[in-house]
């Protein structure tokens, strides 16, 4: 394995100081490279800079959020007789995402939730040729088209569209509030999600919670010619330089990342490297009830390798 690495800094202090959510030497690096292995960015709330990822999205066309999720042994949850392993498709350019927001009158707002044949399709396609390529049994869309008939619509027939050219792939539907409850009731009847770009988001950190959390899920953000690989959780200011941070999201996106880049052989010796740490339980961090620095942990995974 041969990976020469290009670092670009990229943190409030940067965008702060350039005025632009994703700095050109960022976008430079990414268009170069094209492929890019993410830390989380702190995006202020309720006003501030735009957020980086929303950004980088956009700019870079990352149509695809994909975050598997599964059980890792010696880690403690409600579903210790349960084997999760679930893989969220959620669209990323679009739906109320796309920032479009207007003050009527004075505390009066209204968003726009857009939701588009091509983007729908598009995802829809990639989460059904995931499916194939790897696989995996069924894709299940989720929805609230009982409500939002024309945007949810939308999105739900051309996941059926799509679904009609695959049909080797089982093929079903849930609204999204009976799919979280089932979610939390019945996780391992779940294989893919398929979902707009909010409820994606909601459901994809609720899925981490089945799993120990956010701090051992991975995501990728594909698009037709870039791929950026990032952990789902966000930034731990609070947190920063004390070693307690759980490096697993981060080093799991990174398996995601050598995969994609062919290196396979070594994208295994880490996953089972990390699985090799957490399975033995004695070097893991506080998150998941162990008592382990960051730099403890790292080190278990290296000796584990």
């Amino acid at each position: 394995m041969a990976i020469e690495w290009d670092r670009v800094e990229l943190s409030g202090e940067v965008i702060e100081r350039t005025k632009q959510s994703v700095p050109d030497a960022v976008l430079e690096s990414l268009n170069r490279t094209r492929v890019g292995l993410k830390g989380p960015v702190t995006t202020p709330v309720a006003g501030g800079f735009q957020s980086v990822n929303v950004a980088l999205r956009k700019k870079l066309d990352l149509f695809a959020n994909v975050r598997p999720v599964h059980s890792l042994p010696g880690v403690k949850t409600r579903f210790q007789d349960v084997e999760i392993d679930m893989v969220i498709f959620r669209e990323n350019t679009e739906d109320l995402y796309s920032g479009l927001e207007h003050e009527v009158v004075t505390d009066v707002v209204t968003s726009l939730k857009v939701i588009t044949r091509t983007a729908s399709t598009r995802i829809a396609k990639y989460a059904f040729e995931y499916a194939r390529t790897n696989g995996r049994k069924k894709v299940t869309a989720i929805h609230k088209a009982n409500i939002m008939k024309l945007g949810d619509g939308l999105f739900l027939r051309c996941c059926r569209e799509v679904a009609e050219q695959y049909s080797d792939i089982q093929y079903k539907e849930l609204i999204v509030d009976n799919a979280s409850m089932q979610m939390v009731m019945r996780p391992e009847t779940f294989d893919l999600l398929l979902l707009p770009n909010l409820y994606g988001d909601i459901v994809s950190d609720l899925a981490a919670g089945l799993v120990g959390g956010l701090g051992l899920v991975p995501g990728a953000n594909m698009g037709e010619s870039h791929a950026v690989f990032e952990a789902v959780h966000g930034s731990a200011p609070d947190i920063a330089g004390k070693g307690i941070a759980n490096p697993t999201a981060l080093m799991q996106s990174a398996v995601m990342m050598l995969r994609y880049l062919g290196e396979r052989d070594a994208a295994e010796r880490l996953h089972g490297a990390i699985a090799k740490v957490y399975a033995k339980g004695e070097t893991v961090t506080a998150d998941v009830g162990g008592k382990a620095s960051t730099d403890e942990f790292t080190d278990a995974v290296i000796a584990a390798l």
